[in-house]
């Protein structure tokens, strides 16, 4: 019953359409007084609200979060697009190839999936529309493309996983660039094959300059330098991910305002986005962590593990039953709230049976950003339908070829952990 009533009350209160922060705390502040009363509960109230909120690890979220801001409304975007369309637009598909080169540029400095599908959205289709693209395949590709971020880091999602599992966040965000680049190369052959087969809907768009190539690489500089400083600092070590994301930020600032890139309204807009996205998540953050409090203290994570050793299930058949309610659990609902749900109890199981903390990360991740283009909920769709003004269904439609690609990625990702590993483990520091 000291399970069942909060958890009771937890799907009650969803069901409600509560919020899910204040619905994790709700039902976690009524386990906790059930298993020791008042006292005990007020005191842990204090503890928690004042650890998250004077913790040096969360100052990792708004720093990426201002980061990915500045270069939002700086329109940056739409430069690496253009570049990256002179390079590859001669080439059948090409442009749609230049959104997803693009787009995974954007995620090395973006790291949140939804910004990232709709700043592509709005400097990608126009273009992909003016040349004569198939409106399913522009905004398919536009849509798959902003997964990217989830992946490439800095990623907000694992940036949360890693607090809530209280793993390096430096080796989790590393650990996904791997990952991400074969996701990346997967998109491109995929447009490959379909501009094979259907050349009409994705038409070449000029012939090659090789000079006016090369000046469009000018007004990158800037996106390739954060990418080098973000990517290089967490890997070297030099600086913690908090740090990084500090300077990241800073850089960001700098560079906008001596390019003249950021007005005034801008930069208060680009600040208040980043208040109101922070407090957003770290409200849910410490709805989670008390939910996996209580969920400690009740020992159900321990009652999971035993009754899954009694039931001789292999590890690997766990993992793929884990996997396959990940992918349900993403169509119908955040990323966020996926992870702050669940991660309390199946990273305990996980790690329990001998798997690695930071693989699991990934593979996490891969699953939850699937579920950004899959219906009925798939955000990103959403998100490209309503800039684009394309019907949703024909989103889901453009974006039905890339799911295979997602697929088989996250095939490899479990049957080959150094993929996710390798990099992470040669980290010289955390």
């Amino acid at each position: 019953m000291t399970i069942a009533i909060p958890l009771g009350v937890l799907l009650m209160l969803l069901v409600l359409e509560m919020p899910i922060a204040f619905a994790m705390m709700v039902s976690a502040t009524l386990g906790l007084w059930l298993i020791g009363g008042e006292s005990f509960v007020s005191s842990y109230l204090s503890d928690v609200f004042h650890d998250v909120s004077a913790s040096y690890v969360f100052l990792t979220i708004p720093m990426y979060v201002l980061l990915a801001q500045y270069m939002a409304k700086s329109g940056m975007a739409r430069d690496v697009i253009q570049a990256s369309d002179l390079w590859l637009g001669r080439m059948r598909g090409g442009l749609a190839m230049a959104c997803v080169m693009a787009s995974a540029f954007m995620a090395a400095i973006i790291g949140s999936s939804t910004a990232s599908c709709a700043t592509m959205s709005a400097a990608a289709y126009p273009t992909m529309r003016e040349v004569g693209y198939d409106r399913r395949v522009a905004v398919g590709v536009i849509a798959i493309s902003g997964t990217l971020a989830i992946m490439i880091p800095p990623s907000i999602i694992l940036i949360i996983y890693g607090i809530l599992t209280e793993q390096s966040i430096g080796k989790l965000l590393i650990a996904g660039l791997v990952p991400g680049v074969l996701t990346a190369v997967g998109y491109i052959i995929t447009i490959a094959i379909l501009g094979f087969r259907h050349p009409a809907r994705m038409p070449a768009t000029s012939s090659f300059d090789f000079g006016q190539a090369m000046r469009s690489l000018g007004p990158v500089w800037p996106v390739v330098v954060l990418m080098l400083l973000i990517i290089g600092g967490l890997y070297s070590g030099a600086a913690t991910p908090t740090e990084i994301g500090a300077i990241g930020a800073a850089a960001a600032l700098l560079i906008t305002l001596l390019l003249r890139r950021l007005d005034k309204e801008a930069f208060f807009g680009a600040l208040e986005d980043t208040l109101s996205t922070t407090v957003m998540i770290v409200t849910i953050i410490i709805g989670a962590m008390m939910f996996g409090y209580f969920l400690t203290l009740s020992q159900a994570t321990q009652s999971l593990f035993v009754a899954i050793t009694a039931a001789g299930l292999d590890p690997w058949m766990v993992m793929g039953l884990l996997v396959v309610i990940y992918l349900i659990l993403g169509m119908f609902m955040d990323q966020i709230a996926i992870l702050v749900l669940t991660v309390p109890i199946t990273y305990a199981l996980v790690t329990q049976m001998g798997y690695n903390g930071i693989w699991y990360g990934i593979v996490i991740t891969k699953t939850v950003e699937i579920g950004l283009v899959t219906p009925p909920l798939g955000l990103n769709v959403f998100v490209t339908s309503g800039i684009t003004k394309v019907p949703v269904s024909d989103c889901f439609r453009g974006v039905a070829p890339f799911l295979l690609v997602e697929l088989v990625v996250l095939g490899l990702l479990l049957a080959f952990p150094q993929i996710s590993l390798f990099l992470p483990n040669l980290m010289s520091g955390h």
